[in-house]
């Protein structure tokens, strides 16, 4: 008889309203988005959790308990952040769940994880996917200091590791995804999809900033395209891991095109798309996403560009710091990374 402890998963709540809106709209599309960056098991390490049983951070167990979080959620649509092993692991025990995946992986030539999206194929037809590499910056800063005839670019190559040159500060490896997915049941709309992972460091908040900048800059070209080629108003979901408080420099620039922009937020530098939390307009930001002795705090979001046609109708919960199974930090036995997952249920009706 096993011993293992089972994982912590909690249920989705429904937002006020939904079942009027659900009665309303019989004929309406539903499916559910979890994000949630489970934790590269390249980065767990004794010394850096120290206060995880031991037993909870070896692969063997990780692995197989991150699977039955995820089976527990059947959510339609999983982003997942810091994805390893993802040949080798997850795409094939993914598959005999029913998803099939889209994958990304972090720049570096040592980098080895990266972004995952995977999805039912019984829900939902990927029509395309592009990847988003945020070290494409370093580009823009190369075409101005070519244009002004500096040579930066190459005393940049002598020493790399030096935070005043833009081409050594804006090279961090981060990725993302987005893809479109056609819907047709029980009738056909398009959905795009990106899941993203940005930098952590607090001391680089302008790079954070400026990789913000970068993917809407993205997802509005993505939008603009899959509009245009399939006469369709896509509807729009961004989650990940923003390495971003509530109210910060980040979060603000992100539902800035939707919100009146916060004081630390240009009116040129709005967001060239309307973007609001999910959790912000139903709930509240959950008080913590990621909890360590560090730091505990709201990292992770799933934003969607609000319509008349898309709501959400339920919400996943998260614990409060004084339950037991977050008490001590994680990961620990009912929690395999030291992010919570977080998800929405969401309706589309007929435009």
């Amino acid at each position: 008889m096993s011993t293992a402890t089972e994982p912590k998963v909690r249920k989705f709540e429904s937002v006020e309203g939904a079942v009027l809106n659900s009665i309303s709209k019989p004929d309406g599309i539903r499916f559910r988005l979890v994000s949630y960056n489970i934790l590269a098991q390249v980065y767990v390490k004794s010394s850096f959790f120290p206060h995880s049983p031991p037993a909870c951070l070896k692969w063997k167990a990780r692995s197989y308990t991150i699977l039955s979080v995820l089976k527990k959620l059947q959510a339609d649509f999983f982003c997942l952040q810091e994805v390893d092993e993802y040949d080798s692991f997850y795409r094939k025990n993914m598959e005999s769940l029913g998803y099939s995946g889209i994958y990304i992986q972090r720049t570096g030539q040592r980098k080895r994880d990266g972004c995952a999206i995977f999805y039912k194929p019984s829900c939902a037809e990927l029509v395309t996917k592009e990847r988003i590499e945020y070290n494409d910056l370093l580009d823009s800063v190369k075409t101005s200091n070519e244009a002004k005839g500096d040579e930066k670019a190459e005393d940049s190559q002598k020493d790399s590791r030096d935070l005043n040159d833009p081409l050594v500060r804006l090279k961090r490896d981060c990725v993302g995804i987005m893809a479109a997915f056609r819907i047709n049941k029980p009738f056909h709309h398009m959905v795009i999809v990106a899941n993203t992972h940005l930098y952590w460091d607090p001391e680089l908040a302008d790079v954070k900033l400026a990789q913000a900048k970068y993917l809407l800059s993205r997802l509005a070209q993505f939008k603009t395209l899959i509009s245009d080629e399939f006469e369709c108003t896509p509807s729009l979901l961004l989650a990940g891991d923003f390495n971003s408080i509530p109210g910060d420099m980040v979060y603000s620039y992100l539902v800035s095109g939707y919100t009146k922009p916060s004081e630390t937020i240009e009116e040129e530098e709005e967001a060239p798309l309307p973007m609001c939390s999910v959790y912000e307009m139903t709930r509240g930001e959950p008080k913590f996403t990621n909890c360590t002795p560090g730091f505990t705090n709201t990292l992770d979001y799933i934003f969607f560009s609000p319509s008349d046609f898309i709501k959400p109708v339920s919400i996943l919960q998260l614990p409060e710091p004084e339950s037991p199974d977050v008490v001590g930090f994680l990961p620990n036995d009912h929690h395999p990374s030291d992010h919570l997952p977080i998800g929405a249920e969401f309706e589309i009706s007929r435009e």
